[in-house]
């Protein structure tokens, strides 16, 4: 059986017309602003979060932590067993990003630290880092300690106009 598909029709330019056999209206994109946040407020959004990534370098390209933390003297802290996260992170530098969304503003906000990572080993830093509120979320000790000093801190808040719809709001 042969179909015979007509050709396209045209403009009077030669070009294509639009279709009316299926719709083509795209739902309209919600308008959205984003603002660029001071380092101070970065640092309140750090001190208000919970949960961040720790982003690193290895042989076998980049890897991401999740990690609980504590914000101490201009440094985010967390804690860690011995092992892949620890020997990853420790001497180098390393990116910490923490994010958020408000669905009753329709803001999210983002904050990305990049500095040096470095194993707490001094014995009164130590004891500092204990009396810190920073629990392991996970079984096992967590006795080791990690700080990241950053030498940049970066965030944007973003402003959604109207109702943002994901695969997941439904």
């Amino acid at each position: 059986m042969t179909v015979h598909t007509p050709p396209p029709r045209s403009t009077p330019s030669g070009a294509p017309t639009p279709s009316h056999s299926r719709s083509t209206t795209q739902p309209t994109a919600p308008a959205v602003t984003t603002e660029v946040l001071t380092v101070p407020e970065c640092w309140t959004l750090l001190r208000a979060g919970v949960i961040g990534r720790l982003a690193v370098a290895t042989d076998d390209g980049p890897d991401i932590f999740p990690v609980n933390y504590t914000v101490e003297h201009g440094s985010v802290v967390f804690r860690t067993d011995a092992g892949r996260k620890l020997t990853m992170a420790r001497h180098q530098a390393v990116a910490f990003e923490i994010d958020s969304y408000d669905t009753t503003t329709a803001t999210a906000s983002s904050v990305v630290l990049r500095g040096r990572a470095d194993e707490i080993r001094d014995t009164d830093e130590i004891v500092e880092a204990m009396a810190l509120p920073l629990l392991p979320w996970q079984d096992g000790p967590k006795a080791r300690y990690v700080r990241i000093v950053p030498h940049s801190t970066t965030g944007r808040r973003i402003h959604v106009a109207g109702v943002l719809h994901t695969p997941f709001s439904r």
